[in-house]
């Protein structure tokens, strides 16, 4: 049986986010959902966002980082500033759900359900613009481009903190296979590394009768791709978290000619620097070594993208406060689910501010349980009224005098 929200927590969120503005704001959701945007070229899904804040009073900053929005609320006196950041883009995925509202796009759909987080982030800021109940300055960023783990460098670069100070940044991922209800603010590491390699073997081409004469890349490459799966089985601790993927080989065009060049393509990810930084040692002396065995030259453009998302001690516990105010204690978890090992470009963030990630439960089973990047997938609309009241509650929480 799929869990809903108590009756108590319920209650609690109507009073935070009417029942009318939930409706409101799902359909919202779902207008961008059926009209998914990818990268930074979110200009549809960024004016929409922009007239909203706008018409709720908010001072609208557009083309932050490209595509990106800022929107500001200063009430009062304080001095305290807090951000609260959602992303905007889609994935390059053909939709299979079959929903009334699916992609209206071939090739795209909001696989991961970024629709969501910002429905859930305007729905906050329109009850806080109507509640004016806070005492200091409300920053409210909208990113364009996380899938490629871009948009947050580019709107830092653009002058984000500089432009539009805070003293904490908060944001928020939907996660599937957790029931609808729970929150989980952890201290510390969130999500992993991710960085990318480009392997490129190079030999001696030949016939396929005739290997011999040849210097076979093919082989090589096999060899690399099997020597590569002992480095985070022989060479990460069992209680560190790190992943190597190789997901592609490409080499060779017809069954009896041996090829000049393979290419290997690499995803690597790890929970802490040290081993970050030992994973990609490793990779490098491997594929030097065991090319070198081979008698073919292999070299290597190694690209670090983003590093670990890292929850702040005082701001994590501010939020755990928080959703614990709306959920209860027992359902604000402090440890990661098993498996999770997803990339963020919010680390970008949190490398120049303290502040949290927010993982919210998007269900278990047929409803919200689907994996994102997923064709299946679709975010919850039922955890929507939740993650407006948690970002109402920690802007009430956070700014005051």
């Amino acid at each position: 049986m799929t869990r809903q929200l108590s009756l108590h927590t319920r209650k609690l969120l109507s009073r935070l986010l009417p029942d009318a503005d939930t409706e409101t704001f799902v359909g919202i959701r779902r207008q961008i959902h059926a009209n998914p945007e990818l990268g930074f070229e979110v200009g549809a899904t960024s004016r929409l966002v922009a007239d909203l804040l706008r018409a709720w009073g908010y001072e609208v900053h557009t083309g932050v980082g490209k595509t990106g929005i800022v929107a500001q609320l200063r009430l009062g006196t304080g001095t305290r500033k807090l951000g609260i950041r959602a992303d905007m883009d889609a994935l390059p995925i053909v939709e299979a759900t079959g929903l009334s509202y699916a992609s209206q796009t071939p090739g795209r759909m909001h696989a991961c359900g970024h629709d969501g987080h910002t429905a859930i982030l305007l729905a906050a800021a329109k009850a806080l613009a109507e509640r004016r109940d806070f005492d200091g300055t409300l920053n409210l960023i909208f990113q364009p481009d996380e899938e490629n783990l871009c948009g947050a460098r580019a709107m830092i670069a653009d002058g984000l903190f500089e432009r539009f100070p805070c003293d904490a940044v908060y944001a928020l991922h939907n996660a599937p296979g957790v029931p609808v209800g729970t929150v989980l603010a952890v201290e510390g590491p969130v999500t992993l590394s991710s960085d990318v390699a480009d392997v490129t073997v190079d030999g001696v081409g030949g016939h396929g009768a005739m290997p011999h004469r040849a210097r076979d890349p093919v082989a090589a490459s096999a060899a690399i791709v099997t020597a590569l799966q002992t480095v985070v089985a022989r060479n990460v601790a069992p209680d560190d978290a790190a992943v190597l993927s190789v997901g592609f080989i490409r080499g060779g065009a017809t069954h009896n000619v041996i090829p000049q060049t393979v290419t290997l393509g690499l995803n690597v990810r790890a929970a802490q620097p040290d081993t970050r930084a030992l994973v990609e040692q490793r990779i490098r002396e491997i594929v030097s070594l065991t090319a070198q065995a081979h008698g073919v030259q292999a070299t290597i453009d190694y690209r670090a993208l983003v590093p670990p998302v890292v929850n702040t001690r005082a701001e994590t516990q501010l939020m755990a406060r928080v959703c614990a105010e709306l959920v209860g204690e027992a359902n604000v978890l402090s440890q990661l689910p098993k498996g999770f090992a997803g990339s963020e470009d919010f680390a970008w963030m949190l490398a120049e501010l303290p502040g949290c990630y927010l993982l919210l439960g998007n269900g278990e089973g047929e409803f919200g349980g689907c994996m994102v990047h997923n064709p299946g997938y679709d975010f919850n609309d039922q955890v929507l009224p939740l993650g407006a009241a948690c970002w109402v509650r920690l802007a009430q929480t956070y700014l005051v005098a």
